[in-house]
């Protein structure tokens, strides 16, 4: 029987609270968190206002999505509640980073694709890494690098510590705990492909962790690992006992101590340097963001060998069934989904009456359209924007040039000058069949452009149009109300270029949009041939008197292509237009927000 399961508490009870660490200041509640009930039981899960409604159909999760910003506004309720720290933060990591800034209060997650599994299956994985990662928050208080062997050691025991303290005060979730384990299974590294000391420091993480390895440990080795296991486990008991002794108060500082020597001691049983560099052991992932989702009788096979582990008092057909199902979780998930797909249409509630369209096929992969390397070039431009502030040479000022000096130049001296950038704008992407040769290239620029008016905090909205069977289609890829995110990429990435550029029916059918989000610049980016020019040339002039700066941006094959659309957007009465060859669309996200700076 493991050292943290207590029969007696294994029974949820109905109606019990919490004390100190169910209270939260009302102010910090989040929308979600208002559908929650202002109590919490000790089992580990909130108590609903909603109604059961039985359990979740297979099929029904295969179009689910969650929404990033709903996921962070639940795990922010819950991680503040079970940390017992209003200051807490929760953070998604796209690389599938895993830490906790104690001084920051600060917890990285990855998203949900991290994980194996339907979208149920990997909301559950990552709500107990959340669960791990607040109650570290609350009783940890120190976290070392895990690339050397002292670190790696000391952080499997303080995850054992802060486990058994975690699950002191919400007993329920073992029953997650267990869940978790047992789809992690097909994460941990197979003992058969590690050599030497990584493969005993991958054993004793697995076996003191979870009382079982996956693969084979044969002699010494295998000797060595349980020794450090059952020292492990006495040092956690002789805690816990002293925890207990201590009226569930403890001293950082001398706990820190303690869990140093003992850390120490494991070193030396499991015959290792302390010093030693840990690579990062391989994990294996889903190869595609889908994931991997594990047959019944796998994930059934895993809970029973745990369960069999965790504890030999309870009937384990019984806890079997309640692990798999997830009862507890099922409504707190279907809340998240519903307000997923409602935050989703946030902004544009009417929008038949608008003739637009929201892209609805979440399951599509937008990783082909975010360029890291790209986006990250355009956010290096604009620190100086961030900042507000930038270097220019003038006729006077506080330093001077010794370069302009010396080569006679006008203006020799160096002034701050403000940067503002206090606008609003909109983008409209023309989708049409020019631009699909290079529509990957294009659709990268776009989001790139996207990711840096969201790092200035510039309020926006973007646009896109195609034809299809000769009907125009709108397409609404950022509403202006909402902060951008990888949702907006993804419906992107599933609007396909087709048709014709009929840009003054566009124009025309956004219009009632555009009156209501009064942007100060509408950026159009197109091929700069549409279907009627002078009807496109009457629409922008009314924009223009309604305060609208319009801009228009033209993409042509090579220069010479360029530079005929230029011709073209002058004579639709654009204030200003700019022309780029599509050999060069890395060169738009910054072309466009250099429209954006007025000094």
């Amino acid at each position: 029987m493991s050292i943290f399961w207590k029969p007696d508490d294994s029974e949820e009870k109905e109606g019990s609270h919490t004390s100190s660490s169910s209270s939260i200041n009302s102010k910090s509640r989040s929308p979600i968190s208002n559908l929650i009930s202002k109590s919490a039981s000790n089992d580990g899960h909130v108590k609903y206002k909603l109604t059961p409604s039985g359990t979740i159909d297979e099929k029904e999760l295969e179009n689910v999505h969650i929404r990033n910003d709903v996921l962070l506004e639940i795990a922010t309720f819950l991680s503040r509640r079970w940390s017992d720290n209003s200051e807490s933060s929760i953070h998604i990591s796209r690389e599938g980073k895993i830490s906790t800034n104690l001084e920051k209060k600060r917890i990285t997650l990855p998203d949900l694709e991290y994980f194996y599994g339907n979208i149920f299956q990997k909301y559950r994985q990552w709500r107990t890494l959340l669960w791990y990662e607040s109650i570290r928050l609350k009783y940890s208080f120190k976290i070392f690098d895990t690339d050397v062997v002292f670190g790696f050691i000391f952080n499997i025991l303080e995850t054992k510590r802060i486990e058994i303290l975690g699950l002191e005060e919400w007993r329920g979730m073992i029953k997650e705990i267990i869940f978790y384990e047992g789809l992690s299974w097909h994460n941990k590294p197979l003992l058969n492909s590690l050599h030497g000391r990584n493969k005993v420091l991958e054993a004793f993480s697995q076996f003191f962790l979870t009382g079982y390895i996956k693969g084979e440990l044969f002699g010494g080795e295998n000797e060595r690992v349980i020794r450090a296991s059952e020292y492990a486990h006495g040092v956690i008991k002789h805690y816990l006992k002293n925890f207990h002794l201590r009226n569930k108060t403890y001293d950082p500082l001398e706990d820190q101590k303690w869990l140093e020597k003992e850390t120490r001691q494991i070193i030396k049983i499991l015959q290792v340097d302390s010093l030693m560099t840990v690579p990062p052991i391989p994990l294996r992932m889903p190869k595609s963001k889908v994931g991997l989702s594990m047959k019944q009788e796998e994930i059934i096979s895993q809970i029973e060998k745990l369960v069999k582990i965790k504890t030999r008092e309870m009937e384990v057909e019984k806890l079997k069934k309640e692990i798999l199902q997830g009862y507890e979780i099922q409504e707190e998930f279907k809340i998240i989904v519903k307000e997923s797909k409602r935050n989703d249409n946030k902004g544009f509630e009417s929008t038949e009456n608008l003739a637009i369209v929201i892209p609805d096929n979440i399951g599509i992969d937008e990783a082909a359209i975010y360029d890291l390397n790209l986006i990250n070039k355009v956010k290096t431009a604009l620190k100086e924007w961030k900042s507000g502030w930038k270097e220019r040479y003038d006729y006077t000022g506080e330093e001077i040039e010794i370069e302009n000096y010396v080569e006679r130049q006008s203006k020799v001296f160096i002034r701050d000058k403000k940067i503002s950038i206090s606008i609003k704008i909109a983008i409209l992407l023309d989708l049409s069949s020019s631009i699909e040769d290079n529509e990957i290239e294009y659709k990268k620029a776009a989001v790139a452009l996207c990711e840096g008016l969201d790092y200035l905090g510039i309020k926006f909205s973007v646009y896109a149009f195609n034809t299809e069977s000769r009907s125009v289609k709108c397409w609404i890829i950022k509403p202006p109300t909402i902060k951008w995110g990888s949702l907006y990429a993804r419906r992107l990435m599933q609007v396909k270029p087709l048709g014709g550029t009929p840009l003054a029916e566009v124009y025309k059918i956004l219009n009632p949009s555009i009156s209501a989000f009064k942007p100060d610049i509408f950026v159009t980016l197109t091929d700069g041939e549409p279907s009627d020019m002078d009807a496109v040339r009457s629409v922008v002039l009314s924009y223009k008197r309604s305060g609208i700066r319009m801009i228009a941006i033209g993409l042509g094959a090579d220069i010479g292509d360029a530079l005929s659309i230029g011709h073209n957007l002058r004579y639709l009465n654009y204030q200003k237009t700019l022309t780029l060859s599509k050999k060069r669309l890395k060169d738009l996200p910054k072309k466009v927000l250099n429209l954006l700076a007025t000094e």
